[in-house]
């Protein structure tokens, strides 16, 4: 299976200068912005510049610069926003969905770093 990007999603219109955001990092691999509707104090996305739907799809695909560049920038948002537990923080939530069953809204990789409260549970179960 392959996976099929869409130059039409909004992540990919942001990228290209189409649509404004609230910029927290940016590098030759990574941007990374405020969410429009944040759901913790500290809601921040992070997005790889590179076309790659799914993290299964950046995980096996992306370079290693691409992957470590992002990996970096993750880590700087959580200790820049307060969040990070090894700079003071009290922790935040790192998410990331997947297709249809993971509820994907934006057909381009993105980690959601949420923090600032207490998140709550990791999912709810339903029947």
């Amino acid at each position: 299976m392959s996976f099929e990007y869409d130059d039409s999603n909004i992540f990919a219109r942001i990228l290209r200068g189409e649509i404004p955001n609230d910029t927290v990092a940016e590098t030759e691999h990574t941007l990374a912005f405020r969410d429009i509707d944040p759901k913790a104090p500290s809601h921040v996305l992070v997005i790889p510049k590179g076309k790659y739907v799914t993290f299964d799809d950046f995980a096996a695909n992306a370079s290693e610069a691409e992957i470590v560049d992002f990996m970096r920038v993750t880590a700087r948002i959580a200790r820049d926003e307060g969040l990070s537990t090894g700079h003071g923080g009290n922790g935040f939530r790192a998410i990331t969905n997947a297709g249809n069953d993971g509820v994907q809204e934006v057909p381009h990789f993105h980690l959601h770093i949420l923090g600032g409260r207490v998140i709550g549970p990791m999912v709810v179960l339903r029947d």
